[in-house]
């Protein structure tokens, strides 16, 4: 059974929980500073007193950092700072270092808008000075984002790549690539792989190791992907695998056997595609699960074949559709799950409907992580492509390392 792609990765929050980094299209580091209560306007310098006030964002600059814009001063501490969006006057929060030396905003601008800073600082030499700053953040159309997955702090499955997905298209694929470091505890080698040029997946020759910790660090802040267009991101990502588990569809007998840190824990009777719509072969990796899933023919062009509601116990394995499943709306007249396929291309596993009983897709939904395996055998379609899902295992080490700019 197939269904329409259910938003697999997520822009965290109008980019918010995605922390972004240091972009300066237009320069950075201007400084501003006076004495005497006067006034530095716009990034200049007024050398008055021994203390001199830096705003990381020069007045009148049209490409500032949505991250890193700050106000620090030397030869003194800061006394004051006012940050506020322009248009609106609304106060922009922000927090001051314990000595006094350093400010910057709590949470990340906003891209494409315009703020202003006033600050004030006492010197050593007991004199004040001041400086302002009126600037514009770096705008979206000369920006990028990468949203990825899997999300920080997150358990997934051995098979789990490190997946970007660009809102722009990236030219300079070796420069982006560069700046995204992708590592594990186990020590494992790991190589990027592009698939067009808005996609970039990592991941080792084998599986992951279970229990390993795998770093990723995003350091795209001013890295220019594209002519004119600049990356915003500077953030690292943390995640854990979990326990190896591995299942194995036989299309051949209708079953999946399940492996879990190398031993067999259950063989589950299962319903994979029928002749007419048949099950992809290869590796397929969990992307998504749903306790319960629409799924609707309709948008996947089979017309009027189904319409399901409420079909429990769903886990993605491809972008185009297919699902490994529970099924609680299976033909009395047709053969026991195990014996025969009769879905539209997903794997199917007994089950009740509204989700609640002890069933086997249940345990095998609750058994499952995002990133574990579903490996698909002796279907007579062909093997699924690396890029439908998240899928790269089907490439061999050979294939993957040839598609990376590095």
């Amino acid at each position: 059974m197939t269904t329409p792609d259910i938003a697999a990765r997520r822009i965290l929050g109008a980019f918010a929980a995605l922390m972004v980094g240091t972009l300066t299209l237009t320069g950075c580091g201007g400084d501003a500073n006076a004495s005497n209560d006067s006034k530095g306007n716009g990034g200049t310098s007024a050398r008055t007193g021994t203390a001199k006030i830096v705003i990381s964002a020069k007045d009148g600059s049209t490409g500032a950092s949505i991250n890193a814009t700050d106000v620090k001063v030397s030869g003194g501490k800061l006394t004051d700072v006012q940050m506020t969006v322009a248009t609106t006057g609304q106060d922009v929060p922000g927090s001051l270092s314990a000595n006094g030396s350093a400010w910057k905003p709590k949470e990340q601008l906003e891209r494409g808008t315009k703020y202003r800073i006033s600050a004030t600082a006492k010197g050593a030499n007991g004199k004040t000075i001041a400086a302002d700053s009126a600037f514009t953040t770096v705008s979206s159309g000369n920006s990028f984002i990468g949203t990825y997955t899997p999300d920080n702090g997150t358990t997934v499955g051995v098979g789990m790549p490190v997946s970007f997905e660009f809102d722009k298209a990236i030219s300079d694929k070796k420069a982006v690539q560069s700046h995204i470091t992708v590592s594990s505890s186990s020590g494992q080698k790991v190589a990027g792989h592009w698939f067009g040029a808005q996609r970039l997946d990592f991941r080792p020759e084998e599986y992951w190791k279970a229990g390993s910790k795998v770093t990723m660090k995003i350091d795209l802040d001013g890295v220019e992907g594209a002519n004119g267009v600049y990356g915003v991101q500077k953030k690292t990502v943390t995640f854990t695998i979990g326990r190896s588990q591995v299942s194995t569809v036989d299309v051949d007998t209708q079953i999946m056997t399940v492996v879990r840190d190398g031993q067999t824990i259950k063989s589950v009777p299962i319903s994979a595609g029928s002749p007419q719509f048949t099950t992809y072969n290869g590796q397929m990796v969990i992307s998504e699960k749903f306790t319960q899933l629409r799924m609707d023919s309709r948008t996947v062009d089979l017309a009027n074949a189904y319409d399901i509601p409420d079909v429990p116990h769903a886990m993605r394995l491809t972008t185009s559709g297919t699902f490994i499943h529970g099924n609680y709306w299976y033909n009395k007249g047709n053969p026991p799950f195990g014996r025969e396929g009769t879905s539209h291309g997903c794997v199917g596993l007994q089950d009740v409907q509204g989700a609640q009983g002890d069933t086997s897709a249940k345990w095998f939904y609750d058994k499952s992580l995002v990133g574990d395996v579903v490996i698909v055998k002796n279907s007579p379609d062909k093997k699924v492509a690396p890029d439908n899902g998240l899928n790269g295992r089907n490439l061999s080490w050979s294939e993957w390392l040839a598609g990376s700019a590095s």
